[in-house]
């Protein structure tokens, strides 16, 4: 298995991946299981594989295993989701500091293709994915819809995310997260 920055090579692997991951996509039974609720147009993704430099990707024979997406605040403004989460930024602080579009980035989303959860591969894509924005910013942060238990759980137990609130959004319930970017695997 290897573990990497996200080429345009792995355009197509990564669109594969959250078609079958898609909350508009799976099935009801399929949900507790996780899903991915972000929608990227081509361009988009281009640009946060290319300018962003945000997507680590697992894969083996070629094929995307897995991926998680980080960018700049600067990125995300577009999605009134994310527009509404740099509205609230300053409303959290993590280890004494308020968060800024200037000392955070958001993460996620990440996925782990069904062959392949449960193998430790989750952690290893997340701690890289962290590793990659270490130079740019001091903190992560992200959300996680707190429908989505699957993912709460591989968040607060397998890699030590914090909540630090909720908030709302299109009648949603949501946690913000985050962690130090400093973080290692153990």
């Amino acid at each position: 298995m290897i573990i990497t920055q996200a080429t345009m090579d792995d355009f197509e692997g990564i669109l594969s991946l959250i078609r079958a991951n898609h909350i508009n996509y799976i099935s009801e039974r399929d949900k507790p299981d996780g899903f991915v609720t972000t929608n990227f147009t081509d361009a988009q993704l281009e640009a946060l594989i290319v300018n962003e430099h945000g997507v680590t990707i697992a894969k083996e024979n070629g094929k995307v295993l897995s991926f998680a997406m980080a960018a700049s605040w600067e990125f995300w403004v577009e999605w009134p989701f994310f527009a509404c989460m740099i509205e609230k930024l300053p409303e959290f602080t993590f280890e004494g500091q308020t968060l800024t579009r200037q000392n955070s980035y958001q993460y996620g989303p990440i996925c782990i293709d069904k062959s392949v959860r449960g193998t430790g591969l989750f952690e290893r894509v997340f701690y890289a994915s962290l590793a990659s924005m270490r130079e740019r910013y001091p903190i992560m942060a992200t959300f996680i819809n707190q429908i989505n238990h699957r993912s709460y759980a591989a968040h607060t137990k397998k890699v030590p995310l914090m909540t630090l609130g909720t908030f709302q959004f299109n009648q949603n319930d949501y946690y913000l997260m985050a962690c130090s970017t400093a973080l290692t695997q153990k």
